[in-house]
């Protein structure tokens, strides 16, 4: 059974920025990779990474883990077909 609409939009508006995107890429290519390394990747501001993984993962495109005081971000499942779709468009 496919998503409904209303799930559907939940993960095109948590990807609907470049830099959620950018992530997204990042994530997919460093799975376990923590914010901090997000941002030396990306060159960006650590906040502005940290905000951006925030609504990823209330998407349901990332997931993360906590490792001590370090947390780190993988794909979900609906973020791996989100990233496939994306790279295929």
């Amino acid at each position: 059974m496919g998503k409904t609409s209303k799930q559907l939009e939940r993960y095109f508006k948590g990807a609907a920025n470049h830099r959620r995107i950018d992530i997204l890429f990042t994530v997919g290519r460093n799975d376990g990779i923590i914010v901090e390394e997000i941002a030396d990747a990306l060159k960006a501001n650590f906040k502005t990474i940290s905000q951006h993984t925030k609504s990823l993962v209330q998407a349901g495109l990332l997931n993360k883990k906590y490792r001590g005081r370090q947390v780190t971000h993988s794909l979900s499942p609906y973020g791996k077909s989100f990233l496939k779709f994306m790279t295929s468009f």
